[in-house]
């Protein structure tokens, strides 16, 4: 079988729902891209979602009332600054516990990691674009802006991460301004968060936590990959656990 075989949706499951948790903008490419990967999934993989968008401030409401809960899968985007921080971690933290698939992509691998610290790990860490004078800061300015950067990710053996990119290592395009300060990673690590793939220098850049259904954030903006006619493998890895996700909760 080719990769490019159609993974098609069991006809008597219900679409997957999606939920899109983001500040929706036409300044951002990562945005303007999603409504053609979302046709990409349906036509070239069979992989029908059924997408709605939920800005951050609207985002603690709807995980408050047990509404995010019912989606089959949180994909919090790119876009930050957020409008509300309160609101990303709220979708977050709704995926992480309730067992819903998750992707975080760029600012939403930043708040994974804010979420996972805050809400398992105990710590009382900042996010420096949200929070420049926070006494402790877990997400802090790069030393070198990845804004338009391409790099290669290595991935571990054995990890969600290798099997979402389907290789061991992959060359993966940012734009970003920030990232975690190292400092802090061995007590994520020691809670359960598994540090999963880094660049040549050893820096973070996908995490992912074992034991969940799917739960993996990347550093890097998968949205961005090619010219968009064809998904990225971890988005196309995201749709294929929302849509077992619905055949699993009908």
């Amino acid at each position: 079988m080719t990769t490019d075989t159609p993974a098609r949706t069991p006809r008597h499951t219900r679409p997957a729902r999606i939920a899109l948790v983001g500040d929706r903008s036409p300044h951002v490419e990562s945005h303007v891209r999603i409504p053609r990967l979302l046709d990409a999934l349906a036509s070239r993989d069979g992989l029908v979602l059924d997408a709605y968008w939920i800005p951050t401030a609207d985002a603690a409401a709807e995980a408050a009332s047990g509404s995010l809960a019912r989606f089959d899968a949180v994909w919090v985007l790119p876009g930050s600054p957020y409008a509300s921080e309160a609101g990303a971690l709220a979708a977050i933290r709704t995926a992480r516990e309730e067992g819903i698939p998750f992707l975080g992509t760029c600012g939403g691998f930043q708040h994974a990691l804010l979420e996972f610290a805050r809400s398992v790990c105990g710590l009382a860490v900042g996010h420096a674009e949200n929070d420049p004078a926070a006494e402790d800061l877990l997400i802090a300015p790069l030393a070198c802006s990845l804004v338009g950067h391409e790099g290669l990710v290595r991935a571990e053996p054995g990890s969600l991460a290798e099997a979402a990119l389907g290789a061991e290592q992959s060359l993966e395009r940012y734009h970003c301004n920030f990232g975690p300060d190292p400092r802090h990673l061995p007590a994520l690590a020691a809670h359960g968060l598994r540090l999963s793939s880094h660049d040549g220098d050893g820096q973070l850049r996908m995490a992912e936590l074992p034991g969940h259904p799917f739960f993996l954030a990347t550093l890097f903006q998968p949205e961005l990959y090619g010219d968009g006619s064809r998904p990225h493998p971890v988005v196309k890895a995201l749709a294929a656990a929302a849509v077992a996700h619905a055949a699993a909760t009908g």
